[in-house]
């Protein structure tokens, strides 16, 4: 255990949870909505785009992807790489990944609400199979591949 960053936290599920088990834990995302809802229900949380200058960078233990935010900015590699910059020394990250043999996917996607449609913007896809180059690449191994349910996980290590 230690200080958590949840990137993409949107509307702070987890990052409230982290932090009423006692862990130092920020949430990040780009939306102010979700940044606010995150803060209503008492947990700290800052609007900002995660590629540009964070609160501790370099000094977090944990860096979390979950709900599909491994495909934040539609290059799985790159955001990994940003990754392992938050972390300290023997940080991890944790990633949501699709299924074994569901394969990758790079491309432009955009939220539908409705008749209202967002702006387009890159996004990505990673399987547990398609995770190992991503993470080799950003200088982090994977140490572990696990279910929880329908759900997927991988525990990426600093070395």
């Amino acid at each position: 255990m230690g200080p958590t960053l949840d990137l993409g936290c949107g509307p702070g599920r987890l990052t409230v949870a982290l932090a009423r088990a006692g862990l130092a834990t920020v949430g990040v995302d780009v939306s102010a909505r979700a940044v606010a809802l995150t803060r209503a229900r008492g947990a700290v949380a800052v609007q900002a785009d995660l590629f540009d200058p964070l609160p501790a960078e370099g000094r977090w233990r944990h860096v979390v992807l979950l709900d599909g935010n491994i495909g934040i900015g539609g290059d799985p590699a790159r955001l990994l790489r940003r990754c392992r910059e938050l972390l300290r020394p023997d940080g991890t990250v944790l990633v949501e990944l699709d299924p074994p043999g569901s394969g990758t996917w790079q491309g432009r996607a955009r939220v539908v609400s409705g008749r209202r449609r967002g702006p387009s913007f890159g996004w990505a896809r990673l399987d547990t199979r398609a995770v190992h180059e991503p993470a080799a690449t950003a200088g982090l191994v994977v140490r572990e591949l696990h279910p929880a349910g329908r759900r997927w996980f991988a525990e990426l290590a600093t070395g």
